[in-house]
């Protein structure tokens, strides 16, 4: 288990996993950054390309497995489901982690202050130390932004199918969210929850599991710093009327999600989840920083015992702002 930074030379190589089909960018831009940034600093690099979404946890792999030979940088190109695949294959390896960010949301960036624009963001990359960051895990699977199952999870995947007819924005995320929820029909859960040491059954429409400072500032829940102190941050949605549904989704826009009356959250290190009572599913599908699973139960949702070497700045401005 890595407990003290990677020791990296000041020309450590880069090995990327660039995934072709990430966000609304095309690849030859990222090459193209990459090659004239690395160029400039004399720095030696590879590219893996990502054209297939079975190739995404192989390139992973092989990144790791050279980086780790050469005393290279591992770095992930993409949205944050690319970013999460190739933190997977990184996470206790002892080398040395960077993002270029080419998603819609790019949450996990964003909290760490890599800036969005390929140029800036390979400038971190080249010029800034690895700092730890905390890991999410559910049952061994890694999240960085925020893992849930229930409504969350449905969004999620009815969302896809609106990206993938409509294209990839913000906008058409946010409308997805809309339908999802105005459709109604969504089944509440009997859950119960193991938290230090106590029991207790809960029914909800969905649990979230926060792992990412500012997303949880936007939303506006009080436990919002849990990921920079040690802990994660958990909200689960009361069942309710499908029809106060969207307002939930205003009050998280503008937020204000913490003065609903229609949640309950609280902040853990290690939580687990099974099914209330003696018949309840083998199998749960669970949302990992935007990509579905099918996961055993119970679920451990707790804090990865070793950190993510990420490479990123000192201070993060919008997580700063957000906190303002």
């Amino acid at each position: 288990m890595p407990i003290t930074p990677p020791d990296l030379a000041p020309d450590a190589p880069l090995f990327i996993v660039l995934n072709a089909g990430s966000g609304k960018h095309a690849p030859a831009p990222v090459r193209a950054a990459v090659e004239q940034a690395c160029g400039a600093a004399g720095r030696r690099h590879r590219i893996f390309l990502v054209e297939q979404p079975g190739q995404l946890q192989a390139f992973a792999r092989e990144a790791v497995e050279r980086a780790r030979a050469n005393g290279g940088i591992v770095v992930a190109a993409g949205g944050d489901g690319t970013i999460n695949a190739v933190a997977q294959a990184t996470l206790g390896s002892g080398c040395a982690f960077g993002v270029l960010p080419q998603g819609t949301f790019n949450y996990f960036s964003r909290t760490h202050g890599i800036p969005a624009e390929n140029e800036a963001a390979l400038q971190v990359l080249l010029n800034e130390p690895p700092r730890a960051v905390q890991v999410g895990l559910v049952n061994d699977k890694v999240f960085l932004v925020n893992a849930s199952l229930g409504l969350y999870a449905q969004l999620l995947e009815e969302r896809e199918a609106f990206k993938r007819d409509y294209g990839r924005s913000r906008l058409i995320a946010l409308g997805a969210a809309v339908v999802t929820m105005l459709r109604g029909g969504h089944r509440s859960w009997r859950l119960r929850l193991a938290l230090r040491g106590q029991e207790r059954d809960v029914r909800t429409r969905s649990l979230f599991v926060g792992n990412n400072a500012l997303q949880l500032h936007q939303v506006g829940i009080d436990d919002a710093d849990a990921p920079e102190e040690g802990r994660l941050a958990a909200i689960a949605v009361k069942p309710g009327h499908w029809w106060s549904l969207p307002g939930l989704l205003v009050r998280g826009a503008l937020g204000k999600l913490g003065d609903a009356d229609d949640i309950v959250t609280f902040p853990f290190a290690s939580l687990t989840v099974k099914p209330a009572g003696s018949h309840g599913r083998r199998r749960i599908k669970v949302a990992t920083d935007g990509e579905l699973n099918w996961l055993d139960m119970p679920l451990l949702f707790r804090v990865a015992p070793e950190p993510l070497w990420l490479i990123k700045p000192a201070v993060a401005p919008e997580l700063e702002a957000a906190r303002a």
